[in-house]
């Protein structure tokens, strides 16, 4: 039974903790890459929710009560994971989200995120609007366009972009916020879980080919948890000898498998693509008292009894012992899981937690190849 929950908890060993204990710190001087993209739904949104009509959203307090400047529409009690990341890769500020971020500040990279989006355009519709992947991307090609104006040519952004690095995880909303709602959406009524795992991946596969079409080549591809162990679900189904609802992680998987292969596609037959996955279930191998998170299934927020279950009430109260909790509301991570896995992202523990390889050597082959330009720069001045 242990390791069913396991298989959610993105946790690392004090040892671990301890080993990589420089990478929590932010690099002085400059970006490992000369920007960073992010695309995804609630657990890497930043704010771009925040003025949507929608009851996704996480502007409000108790969300934000470790963080610097309080509530800015990061689901959690602190920092996510993408803000980890930029720390990890040099940025002395974190990415900022696409429905604010201005002028030059877009060349840093640009944050796309949105709480409820899916990787279907209807997953999380009952809740309001949501900037699905399909917007996002077209988001992301305005965001080129001004690119393009700002370095003088579509030729010199195609190069720029080339060298960043983008993180993309999606797949946990079409599954909490559609597959598993069949009181509002019919995917569970068309489709047994290997059907609609085989559609989601072929559309999540166009959509990523997309994006290398806008100029992609170094791409982190997160995978998704076991869904079938969080709160909100645990709440919804229950459970009866196990710790988790085994059918959800069952038809969860089904879609897990499929991430492996399409990365090998897109790196064979892409020219110049490097794509990665970052494998979440492999990540979650380790002891979490070890880390100090003792509460593994109770949210630290008092949750909204409303519209928006699951979530954290506004104004609501949260737990003082939030770095034994693994969860924040019935869905997020707490900042301390989030740490957890962006480090494991960054720099894999174990040969399966990154395929084929980590977001460390995403980096360091872009400082390759700009150590490699600029010397031929040099060799031509």
């Amino acid at each position: 039974m242990a390791s069913g929950m396991k298989i959610w908890f993105v946790l690392l060993t004090t040892l671990l903790m301890i080993n990589f204990r420089p990478f929590l710190v932010m690099v002085k001087g400059e970006p490992q890459v000369p920007c960073l993209f992010i695309l995804g739904d609630s657990l890497f949104d930043n704010g771009n929710n925040n003025n949507l009509i929608t009851t996704a959203k996480a502007n409000y307090p108790p969300y934000g009560i470790d963080f610097p400047d309080g509530p800015t529409g990061r689901f959690t009690n602190g920092k996510n994971s993408a803000d980890f990341l930029a720390e990890l890769l040099g940025f002395d500020k974190f990415i900022e989200p696409f429905a604010t971020v201005k002028g030059v500040d877009i060349l840093r990279g640009v944050n796309y995120a949105s709480g409820a989006a899916g990787i279907r355009d209807e997953s999380g519709i009952h809740l309001g609007d949501r900037i699905s992947l399909n917007r996002q991307l077209r988001n992301h090609k305005v965001t080129i366009s001004h690119m393009s104006t700002l370095l003088g040519n579509k030729t010199l952004t195609m190069d720029y972009l080339s060298k960043c690095i983008y993180i993309v995880g999606m797949g946990n909303n079409d599954y909490i916020n559609n597959y598993l709602m069949p009181q509002f959406y019919p995917s569970s009524h068309l489709y047994k879980p290997e059907k609609f795992a085989t559609i989601l991946m072929q559309q999540y596969s166009k959509q990523l080919k997309t994006l290398y079409r806008y100029g992609a080549r170094k791409v982190a591809v997160f995978g998704v948890g076991s869904l079938g162990c969080i709160p909100a679900e645990l709440a919804i189904y229950g459970t009866k000898d196990t710790i988790c609802v085994d059918s959800i992680n069952s038809a969860v998987q089904k879609f897990a498998d499929k991430f492996k292969p399409m990365i090998d596609d897109f790196n064979n037959n892409l020219p110049n693509a490097n794509f990665i996955y970052i494998n979440l279930t492999s990540i979650a191998i380790g002891d979490p008292a070890e880390i100090g998170l003792t509460n593994l299934a109770e949210p630290c927020c008092e949750i909204s009894s409303f519209i928006a279950k699951g979530q954290c009430r506004n104004g609501g109260g949260a737990c003082s012992d939030r770095a034994s909790h693994y969860f924040w509301d019935g869905f997020h991570p707490t900042e301390i899981p989030n740490k957890v896995t962006a480090i494991r992202a960054y720099t894999a523990l174990l040969p399966t937690d990154a395929y084929p390889y980590d977001i460390s050597h995403l980096a360091a082959s872009t400082l390759a190849l700009n150590k490699l330009g600029q010397s031929a720069g040099a060799e031509l001045m």
